[in-house]
């Protein structure tokens, strides 16, 4: 045995410093702890120049554990920012026309229930 050898076994008899073990995987609650940096991203400019951003995140998993990130949005137009309550989703909005634009809410990592959000108050409103 060499010297390398018997120093590696004295030390994995005293403390299992020479065992390699592999790294811990995280847990879904561990996935879903932190939510990760929502950082603000443009989504689109209507022809007015309104501009929809994606704002805060939350992070989800699906029934298989599969995880994903949900968005809310936020219109910006002269400097003012009106938020829009309670529609995470997980795609970009379709501007549907200069007033509004059209998204499905999303739960649990899967889009649900359409909804239609006027761009000048920021209402959301289920269209199907």
């Amino acid at each position: 045995m060499t010297r390398r050898a018997r120093l590696c076994l004295g030390l994995v008899l005293t403390s299992g410093a020479c065992r390699s073990s592999p790294p811990a995987r995280p847990t879904a609650d561990s996935a879903t702890a932190v939510p990760p940096l929502a950082v603000d991203s443009l989504l689109l400019t209507t022809p007015a120049g309104v501009q929809v951003w994606f704002t805060d995140a939350r992070t989800d998993a699906d029934s298989m554990g599969t995880g994903c990130v949900e968005r809310v949005m936020e219109i910006r137009r002269d400097g003012r920012r009106t938020p829009i309550p309670l529609l995470y989703t997980g795609t970009i909005p379709r501007l549907v026309n200069d007033s509004t634009i059209e998204t499905p809410i999303w739960l649990h990592c899967r889009p649900g229930n359409v909804y239609q959000v006027n761009l000048t108050t920021g209402h959301p409103l289920r269209v199907r």
